[in-house]
C-alpha cells in the first residue's frame, strides 16, 4: 500500500477519535502506573482536545493496578508465618474495583493539570443488550464532547456477570479492545487508535528477528499468514484480541491503527498520515495486491508493457505524454498536499536543510513539469530513426536504427519532481521503468506515480512504470541482469559505488556535483558577479550549483576579489577558503576541496592562472559542470578544450547544465560517466541501436556468388522509406 492511500484513509476530515490504551502501556514494572508514559499520552490527548478534536479514551489497567495494590495490602497485613504459606489468588473483580478508583484518580489529576475535564464511564457487556441504554449512552457522550469533556471508558469488571471477565470471550464485547471497537461504531467515530507495547502487527512474534511489521493489514492476505506470540503479560487478549477488534471496527467502516504507546507523539503522527503502526481499513485490499509481487515479476511486467508501448504509433505515444501533462495539472492540489506531508515529516525528523529544499515542490513546479512533458511530446519520435543506411550488396539494404534500451532501474533521492521527468523520458524512449525514490518523499512519489500510471492506456498498462517502495527490494532487483538492462543511480558517490559493487547490470553513474566557476583576470566584473551569484544561489541544493569559486591571483590586487566575496556574503553565503584565500580573506579554511555543500555555502581559492584553475578542477572536481568567466577568447578556448568535465561553459552559469534548459525536454540525471552518455541524459541517452536488413533472398554460401558493395545510402525519413518500398 502506498502512503497516499493511508493519508486518504483517515488523515483528512477526522474529528471524533477513540483511543484505547492497553494495560502494558498504562502500567510499568511491578504493576505500578507508568507515570511518564501515561502522562505523555494525556498531553497528546489534551492537545487534540484543544485543537477541536472530539476525544474518547478507553483505558485498561484497572485490574493490574488493583492487583498490585491488593498484593501490597496483603503483604502488609501478613505475618511472617503467613508469608511461608502459598499465597491466595486474588479475585479479579476485587482487583478491578480497587484499581479503577486509583486509575481514574490519576487521569483526573493529570488532565486537571492540562485544563481538561474528564468523566468516568464504566460499562458492562450486558448493558449493551438494552437499546435504551445504547441510545442514552450516545446522547450523554455527545453532550460531553460538545463541552470538550473527555469520556474515559472501562469495562466495569467489578460487577460484570460473566464468570471470569478477564478470561471469558463471549458476549457483545469481551475486553477493552473489543469495547473500543464497539464504542467507535456506536458513537460514529472517524478513527480508532489502539495503543500497544509493540510497534504494530508483525508477521510473527515481535521478538523473532525474522518477523516484519505489517504496515497495512489485508484480511485476505494476512489472516492465515500471521503467527501470534504469547498474550499480553498484563492484560487479557494481547495482539490476537487487538486484531480481532480492529477487523471488526474496520469492516464496520472505522479506520483503525494499532501502534506503540511507548513512542512519544505517535497519536499526532497517525493524524498526520505518517506511516506508524498497522492500518486496518475495509478498502485495504483495493490499495495493495493480495498476492505479493516479486522483484522479477515487476521487472518482467515492465518489459512486457514496454513492448506494448513500442507497438503503438508515434502519435499514440505522444498522446500518452500529453495526457500525463494534463493529469499533473488536474491533480496539482492533491500532489501539493501529499508533498506538504513529506516536507512536514522531514522537518520533524530533523533532516538537513538542503535535503528538505530538494524535497519541496514550490508553487509553479507542477506547471513547469507539465510544460517539460509537453515539450517531450512535441519532439521528434526517437524510436526507430534510421541513423545509417548501407547497401551491403545489390538488393541487400542494411539500416542502423535507434531502439529503446529495455528496462531501466533508476534509484533517486529526495526530489519527487525527478519521478515525473524520469517517467516521461522512459515513455518517450519506449523503455520500461522501475523507480526507487527516497523514503523522505514517499507520499509525493506515490501520488505522482498514481497520477502518471492512471494516464497510461490499458493497452500498455500501468505496470510499464513500477514503483519500488522499500530499500529491501533493491538487492533483489540488482541481481536481475537478465531482465533489467541499465541502472541509473541519482545521488551521492556512496550510493553510486554501492550499486556498482552490487550488480552485473551496466550502471550509468551520476556522481557528486562539485562544480567550479573560474573568474579570470580579463573578466567583466558585473558579468562575473551575476554568474557567480546565480551559480550559487539560484538553487543551492542542485547538483549543478557552484561549490567552488576559483579566482585569478591578479583579482586579489585590483579589488575584484573583494567585490565578488561581498556579493556572496551579503546574500547569506557562508564562505570557506583554500590555503591562499583563507589567509587573504580571513575566512575559515575548508577541510576538503572535494565537498558538495548543497546549501548556501561554498569554497573560495586563489589560483595562478587558467592552467592552475584547470589543474585544481581535475584534482578536486567531479567532472560535472565547470565554467570560466573571461573576455580573453584564447584563455577561454584553453579552458573549454582542456577541462575534462561532462559540461564546460564560457561566460554562462553552471545552472544551465540541465536537460530541460538544453532542450532535451527533461533528464534522468546528469552523467559523469565516460561511456554511453555524458552530461544531462535525455531521450537519446536512453536509446541503443539495432540493425535491420532487407533482402531479396540472398544467402552467404561461403561468400560465393555475392559481390559486397558496402555503399553508403542517404538516410530517408521513415515515411519516405515506406513510400519507396524499402
Amino acid at each position: 500500500m502506498t502512503e497516499i492511500d493511508r493519508s486518504r484513509a483517515f488523515a483528512k476530515d477526522v474529528r471524533r477519535i477513540v483511543v484505547k490504551v492497553g494495560t502494558a502501556v498504562v502500567t510499568g514494572k511491578g504493576g505500578r502506573l507508568a507515570l511518564g508514559r501515561l502522562g505523555a499520552i494525556c498531553e497528546q490527548l489534551a492537545e487534540l482536545n484543544s485543537d477541536g478534536f472530539e476525544v474518547i479514551l478507553v483505558s485498561s489497567g484497572a485490574v493490574g493496578l488493583g492487583r498490585q495494590r491488593l498484593r501490597y495490602r496483603q503483604l502488609v497485613n501478613s505475618s511472617f508465618a503467613d508469608l511461608q504459606k502459598p499465597q491466595m489468588e486474588l479475585d479479579g473483580k476485587a482487583c478491578a474495583g480497587v484499581g479503577q478508583s486509583s486509575l481514574m484518580a490519576y487521569y483526573e489529576t493529570m488532565f486537571d493539570q492540562l485544563d481538561v475535564t474528564v468523566a468516568q464511564m464504566l460499562v458492562t457487556d450486558s448493558s449493551f443488550k438494552d437499546n435504551d441504554f445504547r441510545k442514552q449512552l450516545s446522547e450523554t457522550v455527545k453532550s460531553m464532547l460538545k463541552m470538550r469533556v473527555i469520556p474515559v471508558f472501562n469495562e466495569n469488571d467489578a460487577i460484570s456477570t460473566r464468570r471470569a471477565p478477564y478470561k471469558d470471550s463471549t458476549g457483545i464485547f469481551w475486553d477493552n479492545d473489543s469495547l473500543a471497537a464497539l464504542l467507535s461504531l456506536e458513537l460514529n467515530a472517524d478513527l480508532l487508535i489502539l495503543l500497544s507495547d509493540v510497534e504494530g502487527l508483525y508477521t510473527g512474534p515481535p521478538s523473532d528477528p525474522t518477523s516484519k511489521l505489517i504496515h497495512t493489514f489485508i484480511k485476505e492476505k494476512h489472516q492465515d499468514e500471521i503467527t501470534f506470540g504469547e498474550k499480553s503479560r498484563l492484560g487479557r487478549g494481547g495482539m490476537t484480541a487487538k486484531v480481532k477488534a480492529a477487523v471488526s471496527a474496520a469492516y464496520g467502516g472505522i479506520p483503525v491503527i494499532i501502534t506503540s504507546g511507548f513512542a512519544a507523539e505517535n497519536i499526532g503522527k497517525v493524524l498526520k498520515g505518517l506511516r506508524v503502526g498497522t492500518l486496518f481499513h475495509k478498502d485495504a485490499h483495493l490499495w495493495a495486491p493480495v498476492v505479493d509481487t516479486t522483484s522479477r515479476d515487476m521487472a518482467v511486467a515492465a518489459r512486457e508493457s514496454s513492448r506494448q508501448l513500442q507497438a503503438l504509433s508515434s502519435e499514440d505515444r505522444k498522446q500518452i505524454l500529453l495526457d500525463i501533462a494534463n493529469a499533473l495539472e488536474a491533480n496539482e492540489k492533491i500532489i501539493k498536499a501529499e508533498n506538504d506531508l513529506d516536507v512536514a515529516a522531514a522537518q520533524e525528523a530533523g533532516y538537513e536543510e538542503s535535503l528538505v529544499a530538494r524535497l519541496v515542490m514550490k508553487p509553479g513546479k507542477i506547471s513547469s513539469l507539465a510544460a517539460s512533458v509537453r515539450q517531450l511530446a512535441e519532439m521528434e519520435d526517437p524510436i526507430g530513426r534510421v541513423l545509417k543506411k548501407t547497401e551491403v550488396a545489390d538488393g541487400l539494404i542494411l539500416e542502423k536504427t535507434s531502439s529503446p534500451i529495455g528496462v531501466l532501474l533508476i534509484v533517486f533521492e529526495s526530489r519527487p519532481d525527478a519521478l515525473v521527468q524520469i517517467a516521461s523520458l522512459a515513455i518517450r524512449s519506449g523503455n520500461g521503468l522501475l523507480l526507487k525514490g527516497g523514503k523522505e518523499a514517499r507520499q509525493s512519489n506515490a501520488i505522482l506515480h498514481k497520477v502518471i500510471t492512471d494516464a497510461i492506456p490499458k493497452t500498455v498498462g500501468g505496470k510499464l512504470i513500477g514503483l519500488v517502495t522499500t530499500r529491501e527490494e533493491i538487492p533483489d532487483l540488482l541481481k536481475l541482469d537478465d531482465v533489467i538492462d541499465l541502472v541509473i543511480p541519482r545521488g551521492s558517490n556512496k550510493l553510486v559505488s554501492q550499486i556498482k559493487n552490487s550488480t552485473k547490470i551496466p550502471v550509468l553513474g551520476h556522481a557528486d556535483g562539485i562544480c567550479h566557476v573560474y573568474v579570470d583576470k580579463s573578466c567583466k566584473l558585473d558579468m562575473a558577479k551575476r554568474i557567480v551569484s546565480d551559480a550559487k544561489l539560484d538553487y543551492p541544493a542542485a547538483c549543478n550549483a557552484m561549490e567552488t569559486l576559483l579566482v585569478h591571483k591578479d583579482l586579489e590586487h585590483n579589488g575584484f576579489l573583494n567585490d565578488l566575496i561581498y556579493v556572496l556574503q551579503t546574500k547569506g553565503v557562508t564562505l570557506y577558503g583554500g590555503p591562499r584565500a583563507s589567509a587573504k580573506l580571513k575566512i575559515p579554511e575548508t577541510k576538503s576541496f572535494h565537498h558538495e555543500y548543497s546549501s548556501k555555502a561554498c569554497t573560495v581559492e586563489i589560483v595562478e592562472d587558467v592552467h592552475g584553475a584547470i589543474d585544481h578542477i581535475h584534482q578536486h572536481g567531479s567532472a560535472h559542470t565547470d565554467c570560466i568567466v573571461t573576455e580573453d577568447s584564447e584563455v577561454a578556448e584553453i579552458f573549454l578544450r582542456q577541462v575534462d568535465s561532462a559540461a564546460v561553459f564560457h561566460n554562462a552559469s553552471t545552472r544551465f547544465c540541465d536537460g530541460f534548459r538544453f532542450g532535451l525536454g527533461a533528464e534522468v540525471g546528469i552523467s559523469t560517466s565516460r561511456i554511453h552518455a555524458r552530461g544531462p541524459v535525455g531521450v537519446e541517452g536512453l536509446l541503443t541501436t539495432r540493425w535491420i536488413m532487407r533482402g531479396k533472398g540472398q544467402v552467404v554460401d561461403g561468400d560465393n556468388g555475392i559481390v559486397y558493395t558496402h555503399k553508403d545510402l542517404s538516410v530517408l525519413e521513415r515515411t519516405e522509406i515506406e513510400e519507396n518500398g524499402f
